[in-house]
């Protein structure tokens, strides 16, 4: 057992009761703002919208904090503040007050988030870090279908107090997954007794790195926002396609995310996984416009060849990106650096509805070309400055 092996173990735990929480939320939580809070779509829309900015902005100031008070303890503070927050949903019947508490919940959702990878960073090392984050994420994938499964009573029921206690559920989850935390041993960052006092911001390569790996995080939105529009609004493929086409893109993350970590082998070689990466991601692109106007049966077969590519990019875009994350961050500063790369995520993550909705949906094929330019874009701006930085780490190692 390797002395990293308690603080994974707890971090599964951990997020296994959290994911069961959010396979929950993902299920109930637009139905429960509008039908029973009795909020608007445009409402819940803003609301979100604007906590993604907070998620943002925690996700930077957790690693700062990180760095100083220790990730553990941010990572309990976050997930005490997101269970609290999950339960005053129940308390949210008007619009500013929804506001402040959906900015609470997706805050601390930002921060737990690089908290997280900070401890990964600061327990972890090399090629391990990376199989870590693989199987945290494989975690994170079934127990959110299994959360999301167990709230279909809720969606049965029906009800005002079935949406209740769904949500209260959620909270008590997000509380109990912070029992694994406790007793998590503090650690410093190597070679130093103090956080550095360079500012990963200052760090240019890095800064960008996390800013094309936000775009690349616009993925997601195409498999949980663009995929379900474009087959019910613009495909002759029946609508139950919508939930094959999640369900085959949850089994094959399962598979084959440790697989594809295994990989990446170091600076270089995450370079090139993030633009292999890419290139799938223009071919899913391409899978969705064509279905368009096909036959139905045509359609369904179209659609699985765009899943299956996103899918196979999903898993090599994050291997490749934590390994990034991981390898070109200052080792006096990981809860800094950590926080930058979530960052990136939180924007990207923000943004992905406005996007894709905006590209492929609004404009058919010329827009999920567009996107697909994107998306290349950022792959081939990863690759060049992962070489880069390849390049240098070797000269220093010779030096």
């Amino acid at each position: 057992m390797t002395p990293a092996s308690p603080i994974v173990r707890a971090l599964t735990l951990s997020i296994a009761a959290s994911s069961l929480a959010k396979g929950v939320l993902f299920a109930v939580s637009a139905l429960f703002f509008t039908s029973v809070l009795g909020l608007s779509p445009a409402t819940v829309g803003l609301g979100l919208t604007l906590a993604g900015g907070c998620g943002m902005a925690a996700a930077f100031g957790a690693g700062w904090l990180a760095d100083r008070a220790g990730a553990h303890r941010v990572l309990a503070a976050a997930t005490l503040v997101q269970g609290v927050a999950l339960a005053a949903y129940c308390r949210a019947g008007n619009p500013m007050s929804f506001f402040v508490v959906a900015a609470a919940a997706v805050g601390a959702q930002g921060a737990q988030r690089t908290a997280q990878a900070t401890l990964v960073a600061l327990h972890c090392t090399g090629p391990e870090r990376i199989t870590v984050r693989a199987r945290l994420r494989v975690v994170t994938n079934v127990f959110v279908g299994l959360g999301s499964a167990a709230a279909t009573a809720a969606l049965a029921d029906g009800t005002a107090t079935g949406y209740r206690i769904a949500m209260l559920a959620a909270s008590a989850l997000v509380l109990a997954s912070i029992m694994p935390l406790r007793g998590l041993p503090p650690r410093r960052a190597a070679s130093t007794s103090r956080p550095s006092m360079r500012t990963p911001l200052k760090d240019g390569r890095y800064v960008v790195i996390a800013a094309l790996y936000g775009l690349l995080t616009v993925q997601f939105g195409l498999l949980t926002v663009g995929m379900p529009l474009w087959v019910t609004g613009h495909t002759r493929a029946p609508a139950a396609t919508v939930a094959l086409l999640l369900v085959l893109n949850t089994v094959l993350v399962a598979v084959f995310q440790v697989p594809a970590a295994r990989l990446v082998t170091d600076v270089r070689t995450a370079g090139r996984t993030v633009l292999c990466s890419s290139v799938l991601l223009v071919l899913t692109c391409v899978f969705y416009a064509a279905a368009g106007p096909l036959p139905a049966a045509a359609a369904v077969g179209v659609l699985i060849l765009a899943v299956l590519t996103a899918s196979a990019a999903e898993v090599l875009s994050e291997a490749g990106a934590w390994s990034l994350a991981f390898e070109l961050a200052d080792p006096a500063s990981p809860g800094g650096y950590q926080g930058v790369s979530q960052t990136g995520f939180a924007a990207g993550t923000m943004l992905a509805p406005l996007v894709v909705t905006g590209t492929g949906i609004a404009h058919g094929a010329p827009g999920w070309l567009l996107l697909a330019a994107m998306f290349l874009t950022a792959g081939v701006g990863t690759d060049r400055l992962a070489g880069v930085a390849s390049g240098r780490l070797a000269g220093r190692h010779r030096g």
